[in-house]
């Protein structure tokens, strides 16, 4: 019989993080997958990143992921998005190649020592005394290990809705999962019925592309891992497209709405509030005369055109007629229908802040059944399931990012003291502390870490300590140097539309704080031989220094209430004058910290204040 230290239960992007994680860090680790061919396979959009998720990339990589690394390989159209807005929300978007991307990614998994990649069907799990022991596949294979995580997708109980028709599949065909979920109730955990959907894939030959707005990559070169250089032809990026439903479009919809699977009665899941279904949107958006549509390559090696924003789960004569609808798609061909998907997934306050379950030890999970969406997501659970299933081996304490250092933080944390009841979206309006994270410092931000627990090696290591040593000797060099308001400085100032100076002296530090000048302007007094990212670095730092302090400081409020820890042991019961449905969120959620007590929906600052009175009377803080 074969034993691992970890096992690795599905092979999405949330299970080729933990596996690679595991394994990194030196641990006999087992990928199980239905089928090895859909290893990172993008069932949905064909792109990585986005508002929000990109930045989660950058995060990943500077952790020592491998998502970024993969991605960079095999984009085929790159852009950094919201470029005229403040730093806080800009974030890199890549269209992927969906034959390349996987391919890259299981050669990676393959050639990764202490990792093994069986194809198989898991239905059950091993646990004795609440403890995992391995798992069951549904041959009655047994496969004994130390630990488990898993990753499953939308594989428990898949089920593919187009209309009233159901069919009882994952994404393509595949056979999904029937009884681990099951499995899960009877070991306790409570289980939540959600949906996602997937648009019409078009050929290529079949779009009149002169009635469509081109849409094509920027004319910079840019990656989302720290150690690359960009890799794809910038000058000849594939390009997408852009239309629009319109009237018509929403005629054929509202027509036919009660053949829709969610609007007729067919579907029992619950579907994202923030990327829904074409139908949808007409339904709930009525004073919107139009939406936008992206016409998207899937491939350099077939010509699948993947409609981004027209997810629907409608028949497949009335997906004729939408599509038809459209200006340039009069005559298209649909080379595969849309789909909505049902699936299981637990409720995520059910896990720790590590992803370790709360019902059974050693038992991780990551990905879509925590009730997430995306791909982004997903990985950046499964890279921190990994690193902790890891880490747990290895008598050593989980990696808990905070709300204040990664989006993966405020992900991980909106799950596990939040919970969702709908298949949950990252967005910048998640992270109250946006300015602090941003696309530009990911590295700086967690790459210590990242070494920390042996996913960066010592050559990137230091090139991150070069960088960080680059941006303090630049910053201190804008610091030092002053000019005063000799002629000469004057006039340099007014040639580049800037106001003179006065009187006194001034440093060029607060020089850059000013609106219109960049560094480039201050190479006239200094010299600036500093790589771009160093450059970037100093900029932002600079023009948002009190901004940054003032959002430093609300953190450090946090902070300092995440350091006040609630006991394991304590008994809620106890605390007189709780309000009841505090108690009853307390005793469900058990939060390890003041901070995150103070998180929790319904647990009001009067709650958290007899919470602390209590703690400090039995001498518990």
């Amino acid at each position: 019989m074969n034993e691992y230290e970890i096992i690795v239960v599905g092979g999405g992007h949330a299970g080729c993080e933990a596996s690679l994680a595991a394994a990194r860090m030196n641990h006999k680790t087992l990928l199980i997958t239905g089928n090895k061919k859909n290893i990172a396979d993008m069932p949905c959009n064909p792109s990585i990143g986005g508002p929000a998720k990109g930045i989660i990339v950058r995060e990943i990589d500077a952790l020592g992921g491998e998502m970024a690394n993969n991605i960079d390989h095999s984009c085929l159209q790159v852009k950094m998005l919201n470029t005229k807005k403040g730093p806080a929300v800009r974030a890199l978007r890549a269209q992927g190649d969906k034959v390349t991307y996987p391919e890259a990614m299981i050669k990676t998994l393959e050639n990764q020592p202490n990792l093994t990649i069986l194809e198989g069907i898991v239905e059950d799990l091993i646990v004795e005394n609440n403890i995992i022991k391995g798992i069951i596949l549904d041959d009655q294979t047994i496969i004994k290990s130390q630990i488990v995580i898993l990753t499953t997708g939308t594989y428990l109980k898949a089920v593919i809705l187009r209309g009233s028709t159901k069919t009882s599949s994952g994404p393509h065909g595949e056979k999904p999962s029937k009884h681990l979920s099951d499995n899960l109730k009877k070991l306790g955990f409570t289980i939540q019925r959600l949906k996602t959907g997937t648009p019409p894939r078009i050929a290529k030959n079949s779009i009149d592309f002169s009635k469509t707005s081109l849409e094509p990559g920027d004319s910079i070169g840019y990656t989302f891992s720290f150690d690359n250089k960009p890799m794809y032809d910038v000058a000849n990026q594939i390009s997408c497209h852009l239309v629009y439903s319109n009237d018509k479009t929403h005629k054929i919809i509202m027509d036919n709405l009660d053949k829709s699977s969610m609007y007729g009665g067919y579907v029992e899941g619950i579907g994202p509030r923030y990327c829904p279904s074409i139908e949808d949107k007409v339904v709930r958006f009525k004073d919107k005369e139009r939406h936008q549509l992206f016409l998207e390559p899937e491939s350099i090696y077939y010509d699948d055109i993947y409609i981004q924003g027209f997810s629907t789960s409608m028949p497949e004569d009335v997906q004729e007629k939408m599509v038809h609808s459209l200006e340039g798609l009069e005559k298209a061909e649909i080379l595969k229908y849309a789909y909505a998907i049902e699936y299981d997934a637990i409720d995520p306050l059910q896990i720790k802040q590590s992803l370790e379950t709360k019902i059974i030890e050693n038992l991780y999970t990551a990905g879509q059944i925590n009730g997430t969406s995306g791909y982004e997501e997903a990985a950046g659970q499964g890279l921190i399931a990994g690193i902790n299933a890891a880490r747990k081996l290895e008598k050593k304490p989980p990696l808990i990012l905070k709300r204040n250092e990664a989006y993966i933080g405020v992900l991980i944390d909106d799950l596990v003291t939040k919970g969702t009841k709908e298949p949950y979206r990252m967005l910048t309006s998640r992270a109250e502390y946006r300015l602090l994270l941003r696309h530009d410092n990911a590295d700086i931000r967690l790459r210590e870490y990242g070494y920390q627990v042996g996913l960066i090696s010592e050559e990137k290591y230091e090139k991150f300590i070069k960088k960080q040593q680059n941006i303090n000797k630049l910053t201190n060099l804008l610091k030092s140097t002053k000019i005063t308001p000799k002629k000469e400085v004057n006039d340099y100032f007014e040639k580049i539309n800037t106001p003179k100076l006065s009187e006194g002296s001034t440093t060029l530090f607060d020089i850059l704080k000013r609106p219109e000048i960049n560094l480039s302007h201050l190479k006239h007094f200094i010299d600036i031989d500093f790589d771009i990212e160093v450059i970037e670095q100093v900029e932002i730092n600079t023009k948002y220094e009190g901004y940054i302090a003032k959002a430093n400081r609300e953190a450090q409020k946090m902070l300092d209430l995440e350091n006040i820890k609630i006991p394991t042991d304590i008994n809620y019961d106890k605390i007189n004058n709780l309000a009841s449905e505090a108690l009853q969120k307390l005793k469900e959620i058990k939060p390890t910290s003041i901070g995150q007590a103070s998180r929790i929906s319904g647990v009001n600052p009067a709650d958290i204040s007899i919470l602390m009175v209590y703690l400090k009377k039995e001498k518990k803080i």
